[in-house]
């Protein structure tokens, strides 16, 4: 199994356009020993060739250029990603298929809650209709494996997990098991598995099986600490309201990590006042000290 990493940051990307917190700031005056990072996206493939698009950001245009494996040389127009699958229906995993419009039809494989969520609150599906029939749905069962039509050796389980439903969403706080999904992904040939979690709330009796079983866990590193948008003085919401479990709280995402018995341990979905996206940071030292690998833009996984 193939996987690269599109982009490893959370909403609004290293540095954000409009955040002058002390990491933004000392990545852009050269003060800071950091990377910047697009907007949360991977890719997954069983052959190098057909890809499988998971989560489309805002900033996949870019992602796509900076990409050589998505180029499709023999062809006037088009890329190698075959299929899209969404885990959510958050605007950092889904209005990149805005910009994937020219390139329309795709199959988009999704709950029935997030598709609910994108014709509705964020109507990309009857938007996209005008484009040469727009996003197909496929229906996504939870705990119910299925295949998608490139990457035939890859089999996905897309496993609920407690996070929220994004703000424009009637599920805002009361969100559906179907409104928040981790993917396990497993090549049949080889036998090795994948558990992609950008978002976690909360571990549970549902998800830890599949955590355990996991070959590589490439998962959400949003913040540090559950109050590290009001520490630093950009926001109020605490990293639980918005869905994510953090780091370093006594029950967080570090104490969980340590449990579990996967070769690789990969952070993505970074948001950018997280102290650990300074290389030089105690944060990030420590971290290294336990095995847990961040990942950046570009990074490429061979499971």
């Amino acid at each position: 199994m193939f996987i690269k990493v599109l982009g490893s940051a959370a909403g609004g990307g290293f540095p954000q356009w409009n955040c002058n917190c002390s990491n933004c700031k000392g990545l852009r005056d050269g003060t800071l020993r950091a990377h910047a990072r697009t907007q949360s996206s991977i890719i997954l493939s069983d052959n190098r060739e057909d890809w499988v698009l998971c989560n489309a950001s805002p900033d996949i245009s870019h992602q796509i250029f900076q990409t050589p494996e998505l180029v499709k040389a023999d062809v006037l127009r088009g890329t190698a990603i075959g299929d899209i699958i969404l885990t959510d229906s958050q605007i950092d995993h889904t209005t990149g298929l805005l910009s994937l419009r020219e390139g329309c039809p795709h199959h988009v494989w999704c709950t029935d809650e997030v598709h609910n969520d994108l014709s509705t609150g964020f109507p990309v599906f009857p938007m996209l209709t005008h484009w040469n029939g727009g996003l197909q749905h496929q229906p996504i069962q939870p705990l119910e494996p299925f295949t998608v039509t490139v990457c035939q050796s890859l089999r996905f389980t897309a496993v609920p997990i407690l996070s929220n439903a994004p703000p424009y969403s009637p599920y805002r706080d009361r969100p559906l098991p179907g409104h928040n999904v981790a993917l396990f992904v497993e090549n049949t040939a080889s036998g090795k598995t994948l558990f992609y979690a950008p978002g976690l709330g909360e571990p549970d009796e549902v998800i830890l099986p599949w955590l355990q079983k996991a070959d590589c866990l490439l998962i959400d590193g949003t913040v540090w600490q559950d109050d590290e948008l009001l520490s630093t003085g950009v926001g109020v919401n605490t990293g639980r309201a918005m869905g994510h479990l953090a780091l370093a709280e006594d029950q967080g995402l570090m104490s969980l990590l340590a449990k579990l018995p996967a070769s690789r341990k990969i952070l993505i979905h970074i948001n950018n006042t997280n102290p650990i996206l300074d290389e030089d940071s105690p944060q990030r030292r420590f971290l290294e000290e336990q095995g847990i690998e961040v990942s950046h833009d570009g990074m490429a996984i061979q499971l």
